[in-house]
C-alpha cells in the first residue's frame, strides 16, 4: 500500500493519494509524516484521492479511534478543514462512504465525496478540471511524503 501526499501551499491544498490496499497503519504512518512537515497548517483543505484502492482494511473500531485523533489535530485553533474524497470506483466509494460515516460528530472536519475528478476539484474551489493539471500548474511532480 502507498499513501502518498503533496502539499500545495499556495493553494491552501494537501492532495493525498492511495494506491494499492488501504491499511489504517499506513494512513496513521502517512498522518504523522503530514503533521511533521514545515508546509502543515490547520486547515489547509484535503482532497483524497481513493481512485487507486484495490481494498481496504475493515476495522471501523480502529479507523473510528484514528479519525478522532486526526479530528484533534485538524481541529486545533478553531479551524475547519475541508476534506473531499474522491472515489470514482465501487470500491473507492464504499471507502469514503465508511470514512464520511467515522468522520461523523467531529465538527472540525467537513467531508464530502464526489465521484468525479473535476466535480471534487471544484468543491475545493479549483480551476483544474483534473489533478495531474493541478500537479503541473503547482510544479509538483513527486509527493512531500
Amino acid at each position: 500500500m502507498s499513501i502518498d501526499f503533496h502539499i500545495l501551499a499556495d493553494r491552501g491544498l494537501v492532495y493525498v493519494r492511495y494506491e494499492g490496499f488501504a491499511l489504517i497503519d499506513d494512513t496513521m504512518k502517512a498522518f504523522g509524516r503530514y503533521m511533521q512537515h514545515p508546509q502543515a497548517r490547520p486547515g489547509q483543505k484535503q482532497f483524497v484521492d481513493l481512485s487507486g484502492v484495490t481494498g481496504y482494511e475493515r476495522d471501523f473500531t480502529r479507523l473510528m479511534a484514528i479519525q478522532a485523533r486526526k479530528a484533534d489535530q485538524f481541529g486545533s485553533g478553531g479551524t475547519q478543514t475541508l476534506m473531499v474524497y474522491y472515489a470514482p470506483s465501487r470500491l473507492g466509494l464504499e471507502l469514503a462512504q465508511l470514512v464520511l460515516r467515522s468522520w461523523e460528530g467531529f465538527d472540525a472536519v467537513v467531508a464530502l465525496i464526489q465521484q468525479s475528478e473535476q466535480e471534487a476539484l471544484s468543491l475545493l474551489g479549483l480551476p483544474e478540471t483534473c489533478v495531474a493539471d493541478l500537479l503541473e500548474n503547482t510544479g509538483r511532480s513527486r509527493p512531500d511524503s
